[in-house]
């Protein structure tokens, strides 16, 4: 069997989504539920807050993963997994989808959308002795994206990243210096 690969993308790209697309045979967990199992996370007003030290070091340990072959979410780049596939999406598409979808502040929308036109995720989430791969999740529909995640999770064929560059597009860079803090 192959090992675990994270799904990782800047909030608003589609991780939650596509992990519940791709069904029960992934045994898809989100980040949350694996520190709620280990112990390494604490409630908050906000939410879950989750000590990626302590994770990291539990799933290091095998203790908490479970069946789990994907593990979902922003922080899951950052777990010991060797295989990762990052969700990219247009930023003036991603700054719509929080938006409406009333995602954070309006400053944590700002900088969620700043983290995807610079690239954030991606550069964390590549390092020695990984793979991954990019997936552009820009106009396109879940069970697409789905697919092709399922396909990636199959497969594991050659890492492919680098090809998504935001900041070179004229109309990302006017949309981030339109706007102040």
């Amino acid at each position: 069997m192959l090992g675990r690969l994270a799904i990782t993308g800047t909030p608003g790209t589609g991780k939650s989504s596509v992990a519940a697309r791709l069904g029960r045979s992934a045994h898809a967990v989100e980040v949350a539920e694996l520190a709620e199992r280990t112990g390494t996370g604490r409630r908050t007003r906000r939410g879950l807050e989750v000590d990626l030290v302590r994770l990291r070091a539990a799933l290091r340990r095998s203790h908490g993963w479970g069946d789990a072959r994907v593990v979902v979410g922003h922080l899951s780049h950052l777990l010991p997994v060797r295989d990762v596939v990052v969700l990219r999406c247009h930023p003036r598409e991603l700054a719509r989808r929080l938006r409406l979808a009333r995602r954070g502040t309006v400053l944590e929308r700002r900088e969620n959308v700043l983290a995807e036109a610079l690239d954030v995720v991606l550069a964390e989430a590549v390092r020695p002795g990984r793979r991954v791969w990019e997936v552009d999740t820009t106009g396109r529909t879940v069970g697409a994206v789905a697919r092709d995640v399922g396909r990636l999770l199959a497969r594991r064929g050659r890492p492919s990243y680098g090809r998504v560059d935001w900041l070179s597009d004229p109309e990302v860079t006017a949309h981030l210096l339109d706007r102040g803090p």
